[in-house]
């Protein structure tokens, strides 16, 4: 099958869907701010960032390498890298720095078939803002962000359409987002009332006291409504299933910096259980990873995309990844034109994230 050449955020490109040809689908770069996209080197940026260009055209260069010299780990790079390099860690600081790098899960990406239909339901039936939404006709692509707050603070969704692409296959791997609501019950009134599908009348989890609901988005997305009482984070929860949650669990910690909150087992349903994050469920967005007992593979179809996660430093983040077995699909570095910091990488399940500068975040949200 042909090599899909993506572009949502600004490294999707690299992340080729099987499915569909190379000039049906596009994924527009999240970290431009709307009303700056009809500048000149916006809109060339957004020309590279829809192209399938080779690392080393998108570093400046040859991809940086990494030499170990008595225990130390020193990037040589390029001089297109140089001055945004990390010096030279030991491997346990490094490990021990993705403990106290400042980090926040940014948004969620994900690719929906009908843009206006999906904002609709966002807004009327979850209560989502739109927060901005672009349309780059050239590229036949347009997305947009909705959330319960500003992206500067705030863990959003960013929904993306591809022209005359209506249908996508979320898989079997991708489990549900989550939302808290104060009443569970009036939210999946409103949901029925605007024609929206109820998968799980309200009623306690399995196995616990709190109150949920399943409803799902036009695409088939799943929201989870959980009840709570007031949060500074409504969009709470991201459940991917793995194939190995004792593996997923010291992944995350050692590689992403993030806490285990809690882990449960449920035998009788043959199930198990375990939140990732890097602050508290009711004041924070985690990551919920599912073990089916058994099941050690799933279709991550094409329809989810990957998360987004802030760091200080994306060389230092890069670096243990890698020495947590992880796979870096895109090495560290600047992006075209604007300048923005990433890297890409792969979890052991293969599923997607990509670390963002701190500062370079803010500053395309300007």
């Amino acid at each position: 099958m042909p090599t899909l050449p993506m572009a949502t955020t600004p490294f999707r490109h690299l992340f080729p869907s099987p499915h569909f040809p190379s000039s049906s689908l596009r994924f527009p770069p999240p970290y431009f701010a709307s009303s700056l996209s009809g500048f000149t080197s916006r809109r060339l940026a957004i020309f590279y960032l829809g192209t399938a260009i080779p690392q080393s055209q998108l570093l400046g260069g040859k991809t940086s390498k990494l030499f170990r010299d008595e225990g130390n780990i020193l990037e040589v790079a390029t001089a297109g890298n140089m001055a945004q390099a990390s010096t030279a860690v030991s491997e346990g600081n490094v490990l021990n720095w993705a403990k106290s790098d400042k980090r926040r899960m940014l948004h969620v990406v994900y690719r929906v078939g009908d843009l206006d239909k999906t904002i609709k339901f966002y807004t009327e039936c979850l209560g989502m803002k739109l927060l901005r939404r672009r349309d780059i006709p050239e590229k036949r692509y347009a997305n947009a962000f909705l959330g319960y707050g500003p992206e500067d603070s705030h863990f959003v969704v960013e929904l993306t359409y591809n022209y005359g692409v209506d249908k996508y296959d979320i898989g079997t791997g991708f489990g549900h987002f989550g939302i808290a609501v104060e009443d569970v019950a009036k939210t999946v009134d409103l949901v029925k009332a605007k024609g929206g599908k109820v998968t799980r009348e309200p009623g306690p989890v399995k196995g616990g006291k709190t109150l949920i609901a399943f409803v799902e988005d036009p695409d088939g997305y799943k929201f989870e409504l959980l009840e709570r009482g007031p949060t500074p984070e409504p969009l709470c929860q991201v459940m991917l299933r793995v194939g190995d949650l004792d593996r997923s669990i010291k992944f995350y910690e050692k590689a992403f910096g993030m806490e285990l909150l809690r882990k449960r087992d449920k035998p009788e349903y043959k199930y198990t259980i375990a939140m990732m994050g890097y602050g508290p469920e009711d004041k924070s967005a985690v990551l919920e990873l599912t073990y089916n007992y058994g099941v050690t593979e799933y279709d991550k179809g094409n329809g989810y995309a990957q998360i987004a996660i802030g760091t200080d430093d994306v060389y230092k983040t890069a670096e243990a990844i890698r020495l947590c077995g992880g796979k870096i699909t895109r090495e560290p570095g600047p992006l075209p034109v604007i300048n923005t910091k990433i890297t890409a990488c792969l979890d052991p399940d293969g599923w997607k994230s990509v670390f963002v500068d701190n500062v370079d975040f803010l500053k395309e949200l300007e």
